[in-house]
């Protein structure tokens, strides 16, 4: 039983090799997909996704309540979260208290009961954000990032479709 944490920007190709991890190992693998379709592009988004991945996995839709939903799921069967910056928007967009639920997160990951991959964007490489929401968001997906990051055993950093070892 392991965590990884899977890291990269946009398109950087962090979510097939987190699946390629996941699907290295015997079915079924649960996906735990923290999207929300809020408008027609990102429903499209999620309905391509899904389409895409094969049988053997099961999706878990969960917005919000991520360490409940892994806590909820069989021991020893992997799972992917796919992805904790989707997860940390919609907490923003709820005014959810971001320290408690990363607390209960990173407390499901400290003995964690199957192979768990998470993917996770890395948002502090650009410019400082022109706008108080934007540098919030950035400031508090470093501090989840760096969260996850200190329990995983391994983490890897995804650039252009190239994957680096960074523990």
């Amino acid at each position: 039983m392991s965590v990884t944490l899977v890291l990269g920007g946009a398109r950087s190709g962090k979510s097939r090799a987190a699946e390629a991890l996941v699907e290295a190992l015997p079915p079924p693998w649960h996906y735990l997909a923290t999207a929300e379709a809020l408008d027609t592009e990102m429903a499209e988004r999620i309905a391509a996704h899904r389409a895409a991945r094969p049988a053997g996995w099961i999706t878990h839709d969960t917005p919000f309540n991520l360490a409940g939903t892994l806590a909820a799921l069989p021991p020893g069967q992997p799972a992917l979260v796919d992805c904790l910056t989707l997860w940390l928007t919609n907490l923003m967009l709820a005014e959810r208290d971001l320290a408690a639920e990363t607390a209960r997160l990173t407390e499901a990951l400290a003995a964690p009961s199957r192979t768990l991959v998470l993917v996770a964007n890395e948002v502090g490489l650009g410019i400082v954000p022109d706008n108080p929401l934007a540098r919030r968001f950035r400031d508090a997906a470093g501090r989840l990032n760096q969260a996850v990051a200190a329990r995983a055993d391994h983490v890897f950093f995804m650039v252009a479709g190239l994957t680096t070892r960074i523990k």
